[in-house]
Formats: structure tokens, sequence, C-alpha cells
């Protein structure tokens, strides 16, 4: 029961929230009625009265008889025999001045006016004036040799090609300047505005199309673009005039009115995040059917049928529109939703008011004001959609904008980063460097300096100390020349080597034979350092140290090469003598367990510590030392292993 108490509970809630979200929309529709059957009453311009003409002889189907404009005819075709006004008006030569001119507010679907039996208008020349939905007013000067002082005969011929009954509103004949600026007024509201809107539509549903194009995702684009083309088509294509034969081109107008109406209630239930039912394809019926129907049939059938079929069509179009639009409102409560329904209200009062007119209920008055409605609905809500549209790119250029700054601050924090990492790495590099520097001191002149000392201490003679100084102050210069910037250059190095080794040499009578095989000498490496440096003079110091003390030899050879590998160039340096050569081991190292030994043990651990590979050769004709130089050195020792 609990479960059953809460969702009536529920219930409730939401009745209220129904009923007190539709009665406020209900008012503002009785008001926006209000406001626009008042605004109907204002289509209806001041006509100049005292110029009027309305008392007529009709003759119809052979019947003559008197009548008063506004009339409407008994005839709903009548091509062949036409009704026919004749009347009388007084024209005073005092008032010539200015011209006098014929106007007609209001007709269907066509006239012939005569004066004194000469033609001097026929609306049939003008395409846009012979439009049931449409309001044109016509206007004609008539030439002065054609009046005469006092009464002047007119005669009117109403063409009328149904299915409506024709309709003749009051005659005005006057000076020029007293008519026109009645026309000018009617011709405004009735002829330049829905042109006007009609460009509107047709500009509007080129941008929608193209919105559509952009984002296909969302077809709400797409069905009002095409919907407001079909009108655009309606609305400046003319129709053809009878008694012409009846082309297949009035059959599309006539049903683009029903089509229209279909699609732009599709449109509501996209715009409004429906989805589109199956049985909503129904709509588009009567539209194509009027279509096939005026494809096939010849006059007047397609206009019957559109009478009884397509007009029911818009009115039920437009009160799904309604139905719609307030459900959008209940739930939505935004203004696109109170805006469209406003919109849709207007419409439904002016179609209502069109039916009125077709059936006489609304009497003497025969002003359609649907299609200008219409137009006015599509043209604010395809606005509307281009504002939302162009709301929705500010905001995404917004949104660009924070994102831009935000990745602007992140790159500023990013570089503050690296800044302090880039500190950090070189603080960390300079104190690794300083560690090595220490190191080789420490294991090459620290080394020199306890010899020195002991051997000041044992009293032993001069020369030897001397010796000894003079291998600490080269180890000394060893590790300072290390630290000259050298752009990663083991050349510029090695010539500086090769000037220490030839003083070396000189007082034991050996010749430092010098050959560099390849032009550049030995491939250029930017991440080399000072450590590297010294392992690689080292080596080739105790090549050199173990050619001169051990091996006796007489010559002594270098040879510098850059040789091309699978993964790119690397050096080759070559140190061979001639001196009596020693046994190796398997493992390549001396045979002997003595200080050789030690010292080819410590070259082999320097070039791992750089990441090259010594290979060792030696026999009875001498010894070759070859140290084949990394494609890149390690950045730290630790890869030695």
């Amino acid at each position: 029961m609990s479960e059953i108490a809460a969702k009536a509970v529920v219930t409730r809630a939401r009745r209220r929230l129904w009923r007190s979200r539709i009665l406020p929309y209900l008012l503002l529709q009785a008001l926006i009625v209000t406001a626009t059957i008042l605004g109907l009453q204002l289509l209806h311009p001041n006509d100049p009265e005292d110029f009027a003409v309305s008392a007529f002889t009709l003759r119809e189907d052979g019947t003559t008889r008197p009548v008063t404009l506004p009339h409407f005819t008994a005839s709903r075709y009548s091509l062949a025999d036409p009704p026919l006004y004749t009347s009388a008006f007084t024209f005073r030569p005092a008032d010539a001045g200015s011209g006098w001119s014929v106007y007609l507010p209001r007709f269907s679907n066509a006239v012939e006016v005569a004066i004194n039996d000469v033609i001097v208008l026929d609306s049939r020349r003008d395409a846009v004036a012979n439009r049931p939905d449409r309001n044109t007013p016509e206007i004609a000067t008539i030439p002065s040799s054609l009046l005469h002082d006092g009464a002047n005969r007119i005669t009117v011929r109403l063409l009328v090609w149904g299915p409506l009954k024709g309709f003749l509103d009051t005659i005005y004949i006057g000076p020029d300047e007293a008519v026109r600026p009645a026309y000018e007024t009617r011709t405004l509201l009735f002829v330049t505005l829905p042109v006007v809107f009609s460009a509107w539509q047709s500009l509007l549903a080129v941008i929608l199309a193209i919105m559509w194009l952009m984002r296909r995702r969302e077809p709400v684009y797409g069905v009002l673009a095409l919907g407001m083309l079909v009108g655009a088509v309606q609305a400046f294509v003319p129709p053809p005039i009878p008694p012409a034969p009846y082309p297949r081109l009035a059959a599309i107008l006539l049903a683009s009115a029903p089509i229209e109406s279909a699609l732009v209630v599709a449109f509501a239930v996209l715009f409004f995040g429906w989805r589109w039912p199956r049985y909503g394809l129904l709509l588009f019926v009567p539209g194509f059917a009027i279509l096939l129907v005026g494809l096939l049939a010849s006059q007047p059938i397609p206009r019957i049928i559109f009478l009884f079929l397509g007009v029911p069509t818009v009115g039920i179009c437009l009160m799904l529109l309604a139905v719609i639009v307030t459900r959008a409102v209940i739930k939505r409560q935004d203004a696109a939703s109170f805006t469209f329904g406003c919109a849709v209200t207007i419409v439904l009062v002016c179609w209502f008011h069109d039916m009125f007119s077709v059936f006489e209920i609304i009497p003497e008055e025969r002003i359609f004001v649907t299609r200008l409605s219409y137009s006015a609905m599509l043209v604010a809500i395809g606005a509307g959609l281009t504002w939302r549209f162009a709301r929705a790119l500010n905001q995404v250029d917004s949104f660009a904008g924070q994102l831009v700054a935000r990745v602007r601050e992140a790159e500023e924090r990013l570089t503050a980063s690296f800044a302090r990492e880039e500190a950090r790495a070189r603080a960390a590099a300079l104190a690794n460097e300083r560690t090595r520097l220490m190191r080789d001191l420490h294991d090459g002149l620290g080394g020199q300096l306890v010899s020195i000392v002991a051997l000041s201490e044992r009293g032993h003679e001069g020369a030897t100390i001397t010796d000894a100084a003079r291998a600490a102050l080269k180890d000394l210069r060893l590790v300072i020349d290390s630290m000259d910037d050298i752009g990663g250059d083991l050349m510029l190095a090695l010539g500086s080597w090769r000037e220490r080794a030839t003083a070396q040499l000189r007082p034991h009578d050996i010749a430092l034979d010098w050959r560099v095989a390849t032009p550049q000498g030995l491939p250029l490496h930017p991440e080399l350092r000072p450590w590297h440096v010294i392992q690689i003079v080292r080596i080739l110091d105790e090549a050199v140290t173990n050619a001169v003390k051990h091996a006796e030899a007489r010559h002594i050879a270098v040879s510098i090469e850059t040789l091309d590998g699978a993964h790119g160039p690397y050096g080759v340096i070559s140190v061979t003598d001639d001196g009596k050569g020693f046994a190796l081991a398997v493992n390549g190292a001396s045979a002997s367990a003595g200080q050789t030994a030690r010292g080819l043990r410590n070259m082999r651990s320097r070039a791992a510590r750089c990441g090259a590979v010594l290979d060792l050769t030696s026999d009875a004709s001498g010894t070759c030392v070859r140290l084949q130089l990394p494609q890149r050195f390690p950045d730290s020792d630790a890869a030695a292993g």
C-alpha cells in the first residue's frame, strides 16, 4: 500500500504542476488571440469613401439584378460567360487636373475594367493579382479623353475559375491623388510585405541548409530548411492563368501548402527532442495526393481537391503544432517554447479567419492572411534557430578562448617546471662533474703525490722523485685539458694528447707515427663529456706506456678512422707498436699476473665506462690496441656495468 500511496502522491503532484503551468499559458494565448483579432482589423486601410462606387447592376447567368458592393457572385466558374457589373460615376472637370484613376482594393479571381466601353485594366496581365491567397489591389489611370462631363459608364467583368465564389469589393473612382494613397497602403501590406517575408524566408532556408550540411546529426535544420524552401517556391512562382492548358506547375503550387505544413510539424517534433512517429508520414499523404491528381487530371479538379483536402490538412497541422508546443511549454518552460507557441496561435487564428471568409461567415470580406502569417512564423523560427546557432558558436568560441587561456597557463607552469628541472639537472651535472674531477684527481694526481712523498721519505735519488713529479704534473694537465669545451669534437682532445705523447717518447728515441685514415677523422659527438675524454686519453696513455716500458718498442703508430656500421658511422682509434709482445690469456688479458695485467684490466674498464669496445692483439711482431668508439656516448658511467 505504501508504494501505491507514493505513486498517488506523485501523480497528484504532477497534476498540480501541470495545472500551474498550463493555466498561465492558456491565459497568455487568449491575450494573443485577442491581439491578433484586433490586429486583423487594422488590415483594412481607410479607403477614400467619397469616391466609392458600390451600386451596380449585375448580369449573371442570363439574369440582371441590382447589387451592392462588396458582393459574392453565385458562380464559381465563369470564364465563358463572366458576371458583368455595370454602374455610373460622375466626372467633374474641375477635379481633372491631377488625372483620374479607378482603384480596386480586392477581387477574385481576375477583373477586366472598362470606362465608357474602353478597357483600362485587365488584371490577367499581372500574375500576382490573380492568386486567391493574396489580396493584391489594382489601380489604373483613366485617360482624360475617355471622360466627359457628368455621368460616365463603368463595366467590370469578373472572371472566376473557382473553386471559391467570385468576389468584388467596393470600387473607387476619383482623382489619382485621392485614391492612390489607399492603393499604396494595401500594396505595402499585401504585396511588398509578403515579398519581403518570402525573400527573408528563402535566405534563411539557404542558411539553415548550410547549417544542416555542417551538422548532419541535427536533422531539425534540414527539415525546416526544406519546409521554408517549399514555401518560397509557392510564393515566388506565378500560377498559370486560365484558359491556358492546365500545366503541371500549378499542381506543384497547390501541393506545396500541405507539404510545407507537414514539414513544419516534423520540425516541431524534432526541435523539442521527440521521436518522429511512424504514423507521422500520413501528414504528407494529402500533399502528395494533390500533387498526383494535379499531374494527371485537368482543371478544375485539382483546385477542388485542394479545397477539400489541402486546406483541412493545413488546419490539422496547425492544431497539431499547437498541441506539440503546449506540451513543450508545460515540460520545458523556456523562452523558445513560449515564442513558438505564440507564433502558432497567431497563425491558427489567421487560418480560422480565412476559413470564415471562405464560408462567408465574415460578411462582405475576402482577405486571406494565413500565408502572410505563416511566412512571418517561419521567418521568426528561422531567425531564432540562426540566432541559437550563432549563440552556440559564440559559446564555442568563448570555451575555446578559455581553453587557450588555460593551456597558456599550463604552458607557463610547465615552462617554469622545466626551468626548475633544468636547473636541478645542471646542478646535478655540475655535482657529477665535480665528483668525477675529484675522483680523477684522487686516482691520478693523488696517487702520484703519495708516491713522491713516499720516495722522499725513503731517501731515494732526486731523479726518481723528479720522474714522479713529472708524472703528477702530466696527470694534472690531462685533467685540466679534459675540462675544455671541445664541442663534441674528439679530434681536438687527441691533438693535445699527440703533443704530450710526442714529448713523452722523445727521450726514449721512439718515433710516433700519426695517421688519420678518413678526412673527417672521427664523428662529432654532441653528448661527449669531459669524463669521456679522460677515459679515452688514459687508455691511449696506458697503451703508449706499455709499449715503452714493457714491449721495448722502437716505433709506435696511431691510426684514426671512421667506419660505416649497420646503425651509422663510428670511430676507431688504433695504437700499434713493434715491440716484443706478450702472451694473452683466453679472456684477452695478459697471461702474466703483474702490473701489465692490472693495466689491461683498467683499460677495459675505462672503455666499458665510455661505451667503447677494446680489442687487444699481441704476438712476437708487436701489440695492437684497437678502441672502437660508440655511436653515442652514455650519459653516465654507470653504463659500464
